[in-house]
């Protein structure tokens, strides 16, 4: 048998192989008890999967993923509402602060899930929260709002809390977001080489020294658009880090989370 036709052949068996482990891993999901970890209701998939093929809505149903996304634009700057599909508000504008795309707030609905993908390892939602994230990003990239990145970077755990968690949800979330947008995924140009208290319960100025030198960037990144992914955007002294590391090597940066967790009182 010919060379060319044998490798036809193999990549035709990979590509069938490939096909019926998604179907088969949809029906297995379909099967399973799935109820919503924010109302506690059945999950019906009704039109999900007309949306977004092969892909099986877990814990969180429609009502409330719907509920909880952004219900009006908002500025890629600070978070604040805004009155058309643009980057930045009019304070925004003048500074141009790093962009961060987001499809909901974290005060408005998902923060319970997001947190509990974090802490307690429940990461049912997260493959429903990530799929609404692409979507966002293709609205922006089609609007060109954002450029669309040439990797994505998600920020990296230390390895003592890495194996303290068991996993890096920064990195499920850019390995899906990698799947959905076709953009490689680059997880080791950036360590996190100092392991820093957590950031939850300390003030602005305590999140800057905290973070301060904690990661390190490879000499040789041979990029020039990034997207940094995390799970949550708050004060932004983690992106805002890291981003002084590529900043360095002239590489741009945006950053790409679930939820974004704005000042206190900007959405009031």
């Amino acid at each position: 048998m010919p060379v060319t036709v044998f490798k036809r052949k193999m990549t035709g068996l990979v590509e069938h192989s490939k096909s019926v482990y998604q179907f088969a891993n949809v029906a297995l999901l379909s099967s399973l008890p799935n109820r919503c970890q924010l109302c506690q209701h059945r999950i019906e998939q009704l039109d999900y999967q007309r949306l977004f093929p092969n892909q099986v809505l877990s814990g969180i149903c429609q009502v409330c993923l719907a509920a909880s996304l952004y219900q009006h634009e908002v500025c890629l700057g600070c978070g604040r509402e805004i009155p058309l599909l643009q980057a930045y508000c009019g304070k925004c504008l003048k500074l141009t602060p790093m962009l961060v795309v987001a499809p909901c707030s974290y005060h408005q609905g998902l923060g319970p899930l997001i947190a509990a993908i974090k802490y307690q390892q429940q990461c049912a939602p997260l493959n429903a929260i990530t799929q609404q994230l692409a979507t966002r990003i293709n609205q922006l990239i089609e609007h060109k709002l954002i450029r669309a990145p040439q990797v994505l970077v998600p920020v990296p755990l230390h390895p003592n809390r890495l194996r303290q968690r068991g996993f890096n949800q920064a990195w499920l979330i850019a390995n899906r977001l990698s799947q959905l947008l076709d953009i490689p995924l680059d997880d080791s140009s950036l360590t996190r080489v100092v392991d820093t208290a957590p950031q939850a319960d300390l003030s602005g100025k305590q999140r800057r020294k905290n973070c301060f030198n904690a990661f390190k960037l490879s000499d040789k990144v041979q990029y020039q658009r990034v997207a940094l992914i995390d799970d949550v955007v708050t004060t932004g002294t983690t992106v805002d880090e890291i981003a002084r590391l590529f900043s360095q090597q002239f590489i741009y940066v945006q950053t790409w989370c679930l939820a974004r967790a704005e000042a206190p009182g900007l959405l009031d």
